[in-house]
């Protein structure tokens, strides 16, 4: 499947909807370390991606792969507990269906989280962005190919693809917790490989603030499709090339992209209780 053909997109909304009889208002998709999020969803029902139709399947440490459907703070909303990537070897058609699906079963905006390593030398790990605009560096578009325009326009308008609104509202639930909300522009690449001192400099020249290894595709096509978005980075890790270069000079100990993968796993879980107060605190207020 390599276009987003709308026979598809049914046969798996249908499927979804035989397990649930909710219809969802907001989708979520929750990146690495994020996934628990799904779990204090109530009247929940978890659809595995196996059972619905044309879904693609997560393989990375992090991202169980299943969809649930439920309510948090009352808001009905499903869930794509566990994203899949480019770099694992699928399309970008592929790992943007989901929107596709989620969109049909009646959602409306689009929460989306992932885990990212900090540009900005001015972040720490485990800080917690809200993203503001984002820069799509991954060379490919996920609406390459024939449009049909029952799904969206052929020239969709990326200028303010991150609601402003939904921003604000996140900035306002932060300040009543007393958190901390960084703001910035997010950087998606393809990935797998982490980028050089000399990537991390042009991407700080660029204007980027945290960079990762998703998100972009998936923003894309909610928007080509009319949904509003709201994106959350947890900075995982500091991506400062200086620092980056000195420990390389220092000779570093092999396995560290493992280390940093584990690293970036681990600020996510001390983010996540903060994250998820955030998002829960937009969902309070989201039909206002």
């Amino acid at each position: 499947m390599e276009l987003h053909k709308r026979e598809y997109i049914e046969e798996a909304a249908g499927a979804v909807r035989q397990h649930a009889s909710i219809v969802p208002q907001v989708a979520l998709i929750t990146g690495s370390g994020l996934a628990e999020l799904a779990d204090e969803a109530i009247n929940a029902t978890p659809i595995p991606y196996g059972d619905i139709p044309h879904f693609p399947q997560s393989t990375v440490a992090g991202h169980p792969g299943e969809l649930v459907v439920g309510e948090l703070e009352n808001v009905p909303v499903v869930i794509q507990r566990g994203r899949v990537h480019f770099y694992e070897g699928y399309s970008m058609q592929q790992i943007t269906f989901p929107i596709r699906v989620m969109q049909a079963l009646g959602a409306e905006t689009l929460i989306v989280t992932n885990a990212a390593g900090g540009l900005n030398p001015a972040f720490s790990a485990g800080d917690i962005m809200a993203i503001r605009d984002h820069l799509n560096l991954t060379g490919h578009n996920p609406l390459r190919g024939p449009n049909d325009p029952e799904l969206g326009p052929r020239f969709p308008l990326m200028a303010g693809a991150y609601s402003p609104r939904l921003r604000q509202l996140a900035r306002d639930v932060a300040r009543e917790l007393g958190v901390e909300l960084q703001s910035g522009v997010y950087a998606g690449l393809a990935g797998p490989t982490f980028e050089t001192p000399a990537e991390l400099r042009f991407l700080q020249m660029m204007g980027a603030d945290a960079v990762g290894m998703s998100t972009t595709p998936e923003v894309t096509v909610a928007r080509h499709g009319g949904m509003q978005v709201l994106g959350f980075s947890i900075v995982g890790n500091m991506a400062l090339p200086d620092e980056i270069e000195a420990a390389v000079e220092a000779q570093a100990g092999e396995g560290e992209a493992e280390e940093v993968h584990d690293e970036v796993l681990e600020a996510g879980q001390r983010a996540v209780p903060r994250l998820q107060a955030i998002i829960r605190g937009v969902l309070r207020n989201y039909a206002r």
